[in-house]
């Protein structure tokens, strides 16, 4: 049965962290502001290395790129409107705007899922298949898979918002959440929302199980390949190129699986913290943790500044 009090919903009110005090919230406004522009930054300086330097013109790193330019578009979606709600609590926003940020969201969101597939698959193809390396990764594969994953994303955010925002919402409009994100949209609906539901279901498993088992079968095969290795060095080495790439894989898939994939939940503030994670920390993650630790990348870097690269 629809709920009571339906009516033409104008606008939404993000609750956000407004049930933090002043204290609290300008301290996380400092924390995140500081963060994000470490993303910003770190981002910046990873693209302009990896296109300065010819030597790290490379499958690789060009999907590492690709990688920063989709999470700094995902955080531009994300934190400047979290940043003004911290400091303006429970700010009204009109169903276009909410639309338009879930659409932006959604599309960089699933782009770096299959980014970071692409990436796997890359160390696979360097790992498991050397000699064919350099002819099945050439330029026209790359181009391809990035167009491929770039592509497809808009489609999965087109049908997930055209299934949601076809919903009649009831008063009052207050998003438990400081984005718009989709459970927190459908608590809103005045009717019945388990199609919806399921449609939803079915695209976060497509962008996030799929993508993960191929991860998963590309490792396994990574392992298998390094431990028949005669060299302890070479496995040494292999482990380390594939380390940064399951640290970013295993947070990123961690926190979005935790908030899509779990069943219906009550705790609005523990999803909203675990949204932080993903929203804020996580994309910090690829520069730091995926290029600024790697040698070759800060030789560049050390060269750019004019200084002698390590040894």
């Amino acid at each position: 049965m629809p709920r009571p009090n339906f009516t033409v919903v104008a606008e939404f009110t993000f609750e956000g962290f407004s049930i933090f005090g002043w204290q609290h919230r300008l301290t996380f406004f400092v924390v995140f502001l500081v963060l994000y522009l470490l993303t910003l930054a770190s981002n910046a300086i990873i693209l302009t290395v990896i296109r300065l330097n010819h030597q790290l013109h490379t499958p690789t790193y060009f999907f590492l790129s690709m990688l920063s330019i989709s999470e700094t578009c995902y955080t531009v979606a994300i934190i400047p409107r979290m940043l003004s709600s911290l400091l303006r609590p429970q700010q009204a926003n009109s169903v276009p705007d909410c639309a338009t940020q879930r659409f932006f969201y959604l599309t960089f969101g699933v782009n770096n899922c299959f980014l970071l597939t692409a990436v796997g698959y890359d160390h696979y193809m360097a790992i498991c298949n050397p000699l064919w390396y350099a002819v099945i990764m050439g330029k026209k594969t790359c181009i391809q898979l990035a167009s491929g994953s770039w592509s497809t994303d808009p489609s999965t955010a087109i049908i997930q918002m055209s299934s949601v925002f076809s919903l009649p919402f009831c008063d009052p409009q207050i998003i438990s959440h400081f984005f718009c994100d989709i459970r927190p949209l459908m608590t809103l609906a005045c009717t019945n929302t388990a199609v919806k539901e399921f449609i939803t279901l079915l695209i976060s498993l497509c962008v996030l199980v799929l993508p993960m088992v191929l991860i998963f079968i590309s490792y396994v095969l990574i392992v298998t390949t390094i431990l028949k290795m005669a060299s302890a060095e070479g496995r040494k080495k292999a482990f380390a190129t594939c380390a940064s790439h399951l640290t970013v894989v295993i947070v990123h898939y961690g926190c979005t699986s935790f908030i899509y994939l779990k069943p219906k939940s009550q705790n609005s503030l523990q999803d909203r913290l675990t949204s932080v994670t993903y929203a804020v920390i996580t994309p910090l993650l690829n520069p730091v943790v995926y290029s600024l630790r790697n040698k070759e990348v800060k030789d560049a870097l050390l060269r750019a500044l004019g200084r002698k690269p390590l040894s």
